[in-house]
């Protein structure tokens, strides 16, 4: 798993790469517009699913060293803001609290197999990279 880690490290962006807030914006602007592409048109799934494993994986091939935590925590805060800011957006829903609840139970179950699979990569290449720091 380290030697996959390296591999992918050393192929990333030359130079230092992005920091913690830059994580952050990247992620959640991905989330964002795939979301919003997808809301428009169909129904939140399949597309907003890859947008979550891409971040999780953009994250990692661009964040410098020690940003795997943020990398790992911040794709579903991510999907979880952007969703309610679409949904009372351009999904019409607006500010009743009795729809809001339901819909977003229905977004989040119809992309949860993908934010545990992301989970689980991002966790594990942050506590493998978690070892190989604590080694050196």
């Amino acid at each position: 798993m380290s030697q996959t880690l390296d591999a992918l490290r050393s192929k990333a962006v030359k130079g230092a790469g992005l920091k913690v807030p830059g994580i952050i914006v990247l992620q959640f602007l991905l989330i964002f517009i795939c979301e919003a592409l997808e809301y428009r048109f169909t129904k939140v799934g399949l597309l907003s699913g890859l947008a979550i494993i891409v971040s999780f994986l953009g994250g990692l091939y661009l964040g410098r060293p020690g940003t795997s935590f943020t990398n790992a925590v911040n794709p579903p805060i991510a999907f979880l803001v952007s969703t309610l800011i679409l949904m009372s957006t351009i999904g019409g829903t607006g500010i009743a609290f009795t729809k809001i609840g339901l819909d977003l139970v229905t977004i989040l179950s119809s992309v949860a197999p993908w934010l545990i699979t992301g989970a689980i990569i991002s966790w594990a290449s942050h506590f493998a990279l978690m070892r190989k720091y604590s080694r050196k």
